[in-house]
């Protein structure tokens, strides 16, 4: 099997256009996400906190020197991610609450099955062969 022809078996599996799918729209839900903390979210907080802006927080380790940046840890900017991170892990656990809660309901919903499956019916032809295997097997013991 050519390189080629791999690729397009493996490119076009339903699990691969799914996990595509779910990170493009993961990518955009993020996204929505990094908005609503640094535009809805942080500046309230930064307002209780006393008016800081949580991503102007930063250490200065070497201040700016001509055309060079200063070197700094921004600490602020790590505390906004870890508050987007925290808000997508609640969005995600309450998506995958949702939707257990709806496969239990499905679940319940479902008539509960009390009488064992009917056995299939035998063909003759069927019948005939089984006695043929069984013939078969008896003549083949010592």
């Amino acid at each position: 099997m050519s390189i080629l022809s791999e690729f397009k078996t493996f490119a076009v599996k339903g699990n691969v256009v799914d996990m595509a799918v779910g990170i493009i729209i993961g990518a955009a839900f993020g996204k929505i996400v990094t908005s609503f903390v640094g535009d809805v979210i942080m500046p309230p907080l930064g307002i209780l906190i006393g008016g800081v802006d949580f991503s102007d927080l930063a250490i200065t380790l070497k201040a700016a020197e001509g055309d060079l940046p200063a070197v700094m840890i921004a600490y602020g900017k790590f505390i906004q991610t870890v508050i987007d991170f925290t808000i997508v892990a609640f969005a995600m656990f309450m998506g995958i609450k949702a939707i257990n809660k709806l496969k239990h309901e499905k679940a319940a919903e479902e008539p509960a099955v009390d009488e064992p499956a009917a056995e299939p019916e035998i063909t003759a032809q069927e019948q005939l062969l089984t006695e043929i295997r069984d013939l078969l097997k008896q003549q083949h013991r010592p």
